[in-house]
């Protein structure tokens, strides 16, 4: 739509800074806008590489002057203390692996995003998220798609946002390949074409997560590290420095490797074994959403579910929710599934629903 008033998110990454150079070649009025998460200063953050830090709001605020539209900053740290990493350390306190960047889109960037876009009277918001967005038919919420690059495909990290927000949304890199994304970042002579992607999480610049979650008061009970027959081989300091899976820091068996294959907060306890006793077929997700905005009317569900960002949507069956939420049956063990996080179901390149799972096995 030419000539529109159109709201870009923009990290300070190259990602979101094309989107929004595309959309002000193509006519539109761009405004952007950078949603400020936590305070960086003094920290590695501070100087670059780190989405949400202070030199990724100065390097969006640059593109924004070369390009010539406005750029704005909302300060959105008390909100996403609460709905981010509050959850963050109280689900490794309690054993769980979380996501943090699902949990960031579904409770936090989009509802501001968006109310700020109507109050610059501009009726959509644009993101540079690799994804893709199918409009419904006869007034049908959008369908959230895979993005053209599968590599860079975001869609996972999106099932949580409410399906009614999308109308308003535009992802314009979603039929994109990342190098076309930096090719036309070069074209438009972006300050930040060659910016590295950011590869930890964004409020913890040095990766140490343990230390973060200690610092918070989200420290696990100390206890024993146990094998499968409760066979006491150690000592801990703490449940929230394992996960399910966890390979670093487990006791070997005789050269054998050993994997944590259970948490349990209440006792402290670790439990660990060989790799194959990680392979379940059973998994339950629990606080399921449809990105439809209706629950399916037929089951059981055939679908991919997707466990992690990077792995592959493993063919299951779902069941009908109850209570609890929904049983998957996978046709095909998987290895690995770490309560806490999210599990994605697919429909080929649809995103169907999602929850988080709560148990396996």
């Amino acid at each position: 739509m030419k000539g529109e008033r159109i709201v870009v998110a923009m990290s300070g990454g190259v990602d979101s800074s094309t989107a929004a150079a595309l959309l002000l070649d193509a006519g539109q009025e761009v405004v952007g806008v950078t949603l400020k998460l936590t305070d960086a200063t003094g920290t590695s953050a501070s100087i670059g590489g780190r989405c949400c830090g202070p030199r990724d709001i100065d390097d969006a605020r640059a593109t924004a002057a070369m390009l010539g539209f406005p750029h704005y900053v909302l300060d959105e740290t008390a909100a996403f203390t609460r709905a981010v990493i509050d959850d963050f350390v109280a689900e490794h306190a309690a054993g769980r692996t979380p996501n943090p960047c699902v949990r960031c889109n579904e409770k936090l960037k989009f509802g501001p995003l968006l109310r700020f876009a109507r109050a610059v009277g501009a009726r959509r918001l644009a993101t540079g998220h690799y994804a893709r967005l199918v409009p419904g038919k006869d007034g049908a919420v959008p369908s959230l798609c895979r993005a053209r690059d599968g590599e860079k495909d975001q869609s996972y990290f999106l099932f949580g946002v409410p399906p009614a927000l999308f109308a308003d949304v535009a992802f314009p890199l979603g039929e994109r390949t990342k190098d076309e994304v930096r090719a036309i970042a070069r074209r438009f002579g972006l300050p930040n074409a060659e910016k590295p992607d950011s590869q930890q999480i964004c409020f913890i610049p040095d990766g140490d997560h343990k230390a973060f979650v200690e610092a918070r008061g989200g420290a696990g009970r100390p206890g024993e590290i146990v094998d499968e027959h409760g066979t006491a081989l150690g000592d801990h300091t703490g449940t929230h420095r394992f996960t399910v899976g966890q390979r670093r820091g487990v006791p070997v068996d005789d050269g054998h490797r050993r994997f944590v294959l259970r948490i349990e907060p209440s006792t402290g306890r670790v439990v660990v074994g060989p790799r194959e006793a990680l392979r379940t077929n059973v998994l339950q997700v629990s606080d399921v959403r449809w990105t439809s905005g209706r629950v399916p009317a037929a089951w059981p569900l055939r679908c991919g579910v997707q466990i992690r960002h990077h792995a592959a949507a493993a063919p299951a069956w779902v069941a009908a929710p109850d209570g609890s939420g929904c049983a998957v049956d996978l046709d095909t063990p998987l290895a690995g599934v770490a309560p806490g996080q999210a599990a994605v179901f697919y429909d080929g390149d649809q995103v169907v629903g999602g929850g988080w799972i709560s148990a396996s096995g």
